[in-house]
Parts: C-alpha cells; structure tokens; sequence
C-alpha cells in the first residue's frame, strides 16, 4: 500500500488498527499532512515494529 493509498483510507486503517491494537490512542493515529514519518515514529515506538512491518500492516489490514 502506498502513501497516497493510506491517505485515502485513512480513517478505514485508523479504525481497524486500534481494533488490533487497543493501547492506541488518537493522539497515536493523528495523521497530518507531511507528517508521515512522524506517524511511522510515534507507531513504531508503541508496537515495537520496525517502518517497513508497519507499512506490511497497512497493507494486511
């Protein structure tokens, strides 16, 4: 899944992510424009998965 893919499913991911993952909060998933890498960081640090298993996930869900 691409960035423009996730942008535009965005509240769909958010809504199942914190399904599979209840710890996640909005504050987590608070997706703003150009600030992917942000996102990416604050997930990584919760679930303890490295960019590219994040970015698998996304595409898995």
């Amino acid at each position: 899944m691409n960035t423009t893919e996730i942008k535009g499913n965005w509240n769909e991911l958010k809504g199942k992510l914190k399904q599979k993952y209840a710890d996640l909060t909005d504050d987590d998933l608070l997706y703003d424009e150009g600030k992917e890498d942000e996102l990416y960081g604050k997930l990584q640090q919760k679930l303890g998965k490295t960019k590219e298993e994040i970015h698998q996930l996304f595409s898995d869900l």
